[in-house]
C-alpha cells in the first residue's frame, strides 16, 4: 500500500462502526522501560491483548517536538536513540516496524488547520519504539509519528487531534506518549526503587488529573496553567504533557476511560496513563 489510493482501498473495506479502537495516553518514564521486564512494560503488553489488532499504530510523542506539524512518511522508519547515559544494550534496541506512506498522506488529508509536513528525517524516538516494542513485539504492524508544533498552545494541540477522528474507524490506534507530571529537575533519584514515592503536590495534582478526566472536564486540562502552583511544578515545560490532549481531543461522550500503571515515580514523575474507549 504505496499510495494514496491504496489506502483508501484498504480502509475502506473496514466496517466502520465495528472498528472504533481505542485510544491511549500512555506515561513512558525512563527509556529503560523498553528493555526492562517491570510492571510499566507488563500493563503495555497486557494492553495490547485486550484491544482489537490496530491497522496502525499511530504515535505523538513528547521527543519530537517540531516547528510546524510533521508526519512521518517513510516504509522503514529508523529507531531512533534520542538518549545518553545508558547501558549499551538500550542502544543496540532496534525495533524495525514498518511505516505507511500512504496512511501519512491520508492523515495529513484530514488535518485542515494546518499543512502538514511529509517527513522522511526522522523515525521512531523512544517516546514510541519504548512502548510499541512490548505491545507488538514482532513489528508486524505500521508505527507512525505526529509532530508536535511547539509554537502553538494547547487549545491547538487539542483541537488538532480532534480532526484525527477518522482514524479511530479505520482501525488505527492512536496514542500519545509522555507524562502527567514530569520534571525533572526535582526527581528524588536516591528514591527511584522506593515503589509510588511522589511528592504531595505530584499525588495531589495526579488525582485532580484523574478527576477531571473521568468528569471530561477539560477546560482545565487545556489551560492547565491555571491549575497553579501545583500545575507550574508538573509541568514545567509542556513537551511531556501536550500528547495527553490529542488523546483527550479524541474522546467522544460515548467513551469509557480507565487508567492504568497509576504510580508515581521519583518523587517528581507520575506514570499514570488513560485508555479512552
Amino acid at each position: 500500500m504505496n499510495t494514496l489510493s491504496a489506502f483508501k482501498q484498504f480502509t475502506d473495506t473496514l466496517p466502520e462502526g465495528e472498528t472504533l479502537m481505542p485510544v491511549l495516553f500512555v506515561g513512558h518514564g525512563s527509556p529503560m522501560n523498553g528493555i526492562e521486564d517491570n510492571d510499566f512494560s507488563r500493563r503495555w503488553k497486557q494492553m495490547a491483548t485486550e484491544m482489537p489488532t490496530p491497522t496502525a499504530v499511530l504515535v505523538v510523542s513528547a521527543h519530537w517536538f517540531t516547528r510546524g506539524t510533521k508526519i512521518t512518511a517513510m516504509d522503514k522508519p529508523q529507531t531512533i536513540h534520542d538518549f545518553g547515559g545508558f547501558p549499551q544494550a538500550l542502544f543496540d534496541v532496534q525495533y524495525p516496524a514498518p511505516g505507511n506512506p500512504a496512511l501519512a498522506k491520508e492523515t495529513a488529508a484530514l488535518i485542515r488547520s494546518t499543512p502538514v509536513e511529509l517527513n522522511h528525517d526522522w523515525g521512531l524516538d523512544h517516546g514510541t519504539w519504548t512502548i510499541v516494542r512490548h505491545m507488538y513485539p514482532q513489528a508486524n504492524i505500521p508505527v507512525l509519528q505526529l509532530s508536535i508544533d511547539f509554537s502553538k498552545g494547547p487549545q491547538y494541540h487539542y483541537d488538532l487531534a480532534r480532526e484525527l477522528y477518522a482514524l479511530r474507524r479505520k482501525g488505527v490506534l492512536i496514542m500519545g506518549s509522555g507524562n502527567m507530571v514530569h520534571n525533572l529537575r526535582m526527581v528524588a533519584w536516591d528514591k527511584l526503587n522506593e515503589p509510588s514515592y511522589g511528592y504531595d503536590w505530584a499525588i495531589s495534582l495526579n488525582d485532580t488529573f484523574k478527576q477531571l478526566i473521568s468528569q471530561n472536564d477539560v477546560k482545565p486540562l487545556i489551560n492547565y496553567s491555571s491549575l497553579g502552583r501545583e500545575g507550574a511544578l508538573a509541568i514545567p515545560t509542556p513537551e511531556h504533557y501536550l500528547p495527553l490532549l490529542y488523546t483527550l481531543g479524541l474522546r467522544t461522550g460515548k467513551d469509557a476511560v480507565s487508567f492504568f500503571n497509576d504510580r508515581a515515580v521519583g518523587g517528581s514523575l507520575t506514570m499514570t496513563s488513560v485508555r479512552i474507549g
